[in-house]
């Protein structure tokens, strides 16, 4: 009896009637939802405000995006795809430079002068050719005695030179942000103090991203990097060190699958310039 039963129902009855396996529904399942931003703050309403307001900038947009924030006056942090890996492009400059101090403090020396201004080239122009010398100088085994000297575990070095595809996480970069802005174990104040500055001072051409929208009266540390590949589109990033207003905090955003650099630079200043005016008004 199939009478009076839905439609979906008779067509199963008879299937099994018959012994031919009807399927009911489309075999593939439901994409899966993106992941969400989550905050947490000790400061009322400010976990909900940043989760609302990062949302709603990154909404539309193309790509994907990773990022982090940690406020210590507030004890905030916000974080998206936290552990996803991405192509480092030029931000792994600042970890060459903390691993070349790290490395000159075990045995008490300071920088040389060719040191010096390799570094300044490499951090305040982004220079390649500056990289590239510094890298091959300390070799892998400094750089991964530094990774391990900073709990950046998620972090693997570029093969062959190739700093630029060093593969970084939200998590690693925000560790050597933290490092960069509080006394410890690994990095002497000189050398914290040294890389901030030259960090703050990074050529106008080369100060967007996560800088965008911050308070007047708030220093800004910041490096970028940018890079095309055939994959992926545009890799954009950008990470920076802020302080002022009653606020000591540090900000990691990546980003890859953006069709332009500018592209990838307005996604990034979105969220920067949401986080600075929630921050500044909380």
């Amino acid at each position: 009896m199939t009478h009076g039963m839905p439609r979906r129902a008779r067509v199963l009855a008879a299937a099994v009637g018959t012994g031919v396996l009807v399927p009911l529904a489309a075999a593939t399942p439901a994409a899966a939802a993106p992941p969400a931003v989550t905050c947490t703050s000790a400061k009322a309403g400010l976990a909900a405000t940043l989760q609302r307001d990062i949302t709603a900038a990154l909404a539309g947009r193309e790509g994907t995006v990773a990022l982090g924030l940690y406020d210590r006056g507030t004890n905030t942090t916000c974080s998206l795809r936290a552990s996803s890996v991405y192509d480092s492009a030029s931000v792994v400059k600042v970890t060459v430079l903390a691993a070349l101090l790290w490395d000159a403090k075990k045995t008490n020396r300071y920088l040389t002068d060719r040191e010096s201004t390799l570094a300044k080239a490499m951090i305040t122009k982004s220079d390649n050719a500056a990289t590239s010398a510094l890298w091959k100088q300390l070799g892998m085994t400094k750089i991964k005695g530094f990774l391990t000297a900073a709990g950046m575990t998620q972090t693997k070095p570029g093969a062959n030179g190739y700093w630029g595809l060093t593969q970084i996480t939200v998590t690693d970069e925000q560790k050597l942000l933290k490092l960069l802005t509080a006394r410890n174990a690994v990095l002497s104040d000189n050398a914290r103090a040294y890389i901030l500055k030259l960090m703050g001072q990074v050529v106008a051409s080369q100060r967007w991203g996560t800088p965008y929208g911050v308070p007047a009266g708030v220093t800004v540390a910041v490096k970028n990097g940018w890079l095309q590949r055939a994959t992926n589109g545009w890799r954009v990033h950008s990470v920076g060190a802020f302080k002022g207003g009653g606020h000591d905090y540090v900000m990691t955003v990546l980003t890859h699958g953006n069709s332009t650099m500018n592209y990838g630079i307005a996604t990034i200043q979105a969220v920067a310039k949401v986080i600075h005016r929630d921050l500044a008004a909380s």
